[in-house]
């Protein structure tokens, strides 16, 4: 048994950066993931006028209640949707004028709901070019509160920047959500908030957040489920291999450990402790058909594997992968055909046919990290696979190639 010591969460990374920005008092963040979307939260947070402090395996954040310490700042947030959705909604509650501008890739990105949703709570906001995208410019002079209406259909961090807005508020915040996607990361959003000082109640799909302000902790940060996927996938794929995740288990945050059941469901064996995860292989996969709207961010890894089933793989409600950093669900179509396999796809679906996908080929990553983790487990049983922008998985992963052939080389 092969055991695996992955990243920190980039999602619980990015919230927790928020959080302590947010609090009363100094913040230690323990294992917090480190890459260049976390990096660039960072640096975003800092170009605002916060103290951030990083050693090796903690960062410190000195928090500011009343809002940024810059009175004016430009933020350049990378590839990274967290910080390109979080940061100006931190920066509302505060007084200044602060700009926000972000890669091409994240520049076709969707923002609209959000900031929308802003302009309802009377934050002055604008867009420098193209409607609903970055750049922007928020003109802020804090955050009155009240009463809105969402639709976070295409992302939930639409409502997870405006549920960690509303304690920063003068009155609190009641949002009504009419579509929600992936809502186990607003399960997460809810829990780290409270874990911080916040109060929220849901009354079905309202959301009430009092404005009590947070307090500063020490948060250690989980690692990441979505990463931990590509390793669950590889020990499901190769006859008598296993894989244990140690610190993701029964009380983890993460929505994303559902994959495992998943595998489960095609045949691997799975066991969850309150320490950690273990996949075993079987020798077995089978096909099924099955519903990722909650776990999406893992819909490409299944996709990958999804050949070697015995029996068509059909993963549906997945609309809200298309606007990820790529088409995610094109970008799979497209290079599994480019292995030989047969695909069909719709709106918000894809059903892969069993075959044995044939190489050499160059995986076309689209700048997109989870397209290159996804194909590396492909590329376990298909020789010649290669990638047209390795390097990519740097946005969550920058270690991954060497942790993954250490995975692979290993018995």
């Amino acid at each position: 048994m092969t055991v695996i010591d992955i990243p920190g969460s980039k999602s619980v990374t990015a919230r927790a950066l928020f959080l302590a920005a947010a609090a009363e008092g100094t913040t230690s963040l323990l294992r917090p993931l480190v890459s260049d979307d976390t990096e660039g939260f960072a640096e975003g947070l800092t170009a605002l006028g916060y103290a951030v402090r990083r050693e090796p395996d903690a960062w410190h954040i000195e928090g500011r209640p009343a809002g940024p310490g810059a009175d004016t700042a430009e933020v350049y947030c990378r590839d990274g949707a967290t910080t390109a959705r979080f940061l100006p909604t931190l920066a509302a509650a505060g007084h200044g004028t602060y700009r926000f501008d972000a890669s091409a890739q994240m520049r076709r990105r969707p923002l609209a709901p959000l900031t929308e949703a802003l302009r309802t709570l009377g934050v002055d906001l604008r867009h420098g070019e193209r409607e609903g995208h970055h750049p922007l410019a928020v003109h802020a002079h804090g955050v009155k509160g009240g009463a809105l209406t969402l639709d976070a259909g295409q992302s939930s961090q639409y409502l997870t920047a405006l549920l960690m807005l509303g304690p920063l508020t003068a009155e609190g915040l009641d949002i009504t959500v009419t579509d929600l996607v992936s809502e186990p990361y607003v399960e997460i959003t809810l829990a780290m908030m409270r874990s911080f000082g916040a109060e929220i109640r849901q009354e079905g799909r309202t959301y009430r957040v009092a404005p009590t302000g947070y307090r500063a902790r020490t948060y250690s940060i989980e690692p990441d489920a979505s990463t931990a996927s590509y390793f669950f996938a590889a020990a499901a794929l190769e006859p008598g291999r296993s894989v244990t995740v140690p610190g993701l288990g029964t009380g983890a945050l993460q929505g994303d450990l559902g994959f495992v059941d998943v595998l489960r469901r095609m045949g691997a064996d799975v066991e969850i402790t309150d320490t950690g995860t273990t996949v075993r292989s079987t020798g077995t996969l089978r096909g099924l058909t099955v519903n990722m709207r909650d776990i999406s961010d893992t819909m490409p890894t299944l996709a990958a594997i999804a050949p070697f089933a015995d029996g068509p793989v059909r993963i549906e409600d997945v609309a809200n992968t298309r606007v990820k950093e790529c088409d995610r669900l094109d970008a799979c179509a497209e290079n599994l055909r480019r292995l030989g396999v047969t695909v069909r796809t719709g709106p918000d679906w894809i059903e892969i046919h069993p075959g044995t996908p044939t190489g050499p080929a160059e995986i076309a990553t689209h700048g997109d990290h989870r397209i290159v983790m996804s194909f590396a487990v492909t590329g376990l049983r298909t020789p010649g696979i290669t990638f047209d922008d390795p390097g990519c998985v740097k946005k969550t992963f920058p270690d991954f190639h060497r942790v993954f052939d250490t995975f692979v080389r290993t018995p």
